[in-house]
């Protein structure tokens, strides 16, 4: 029987590993992916079978597609701050993420609302009732991602994100990115597929 040193090149096996929360923090994204791909899907099979409304969609999409890119910046910046202990940029970087998220989801309010005045509703023709639900879904993710942002700000003012201490602000990062490139896929879908 053949060393295990000869294999791996030292006395002892290396054992990969992964933190069980990021593991789970992987998992949702991928099954959240697979959501929306199946919803995409649908939308084009949807629309080849005709009855299609072409949609003109509100401004606000482009601000709010705004504010969730500069929120994954700003989420960004504070995560690197966290690994420079830089305490003070860390809670300022959750707060302005926090607060882009929350124009963010005021904005896909007003957006809806602007919808409506088009005759836009979430019950009628296919079309509109897709932009409804990916928009809608994408709100709902995201309000779990401002509950996660929250833990992972309170941990911040409680001196628990820090160099040595990132795993909570590295999920939250992850899942923030996620999260915008998830709003730019959707809009991008909607706007090539319109």
């Amino acid at each position: 029987m053949e060393n295990t040193a000869s294999i791996f090149g030292t006395g002892e096996a290396r054992v990969r590993s992964m933190n069980a929360r990021k593991f789970a923090l992987w998992l949702f994204i991928i099954s959240v992916t697979m959501v929306f791909a199946s919803l995409t899907s649908a939308y084009i099979v949807k629309k080849s079978e005709g009855n299609w409304l072409i949609i003109e969609f509100p401004e606000l999409f482009n601000i709010t597609s705004v504010l969730i890119v500069i929120s994954s910046i700003s989420m960004h910046f504070s995560y690197l701050a966290a690994r420079r202990d830089n305490l003070l940029n860390i809670r300022l970087g959750l707060v302005i993420t926090g607060l882009l998220a929350i124009g963010f989801v005021v904005g896909q309010y007003f957006a809806w609302d602007k919808l409506v005045e088009q005759d836009v509703y979430f019950v009628g023709n296919p079309a509109g009732s897709f932009i409804y639900v990916f928009t809608g879904l994408h709100v709902l993710h995201l309000a779990g991602g401002l509950i996660f942002l929250f833990v992972v700000l309170f941990k911040a003012y409680t001196y628990k994100v820090h160099s040595r201490n990132l795993l909570s602000i590295e999920m939250c990062t992850t899942y923030w990115h996620f999260l915008g490139g998830l709003w730019l896929y959707l809009y991008i879908f909607l706007i090539a597929n319109n």
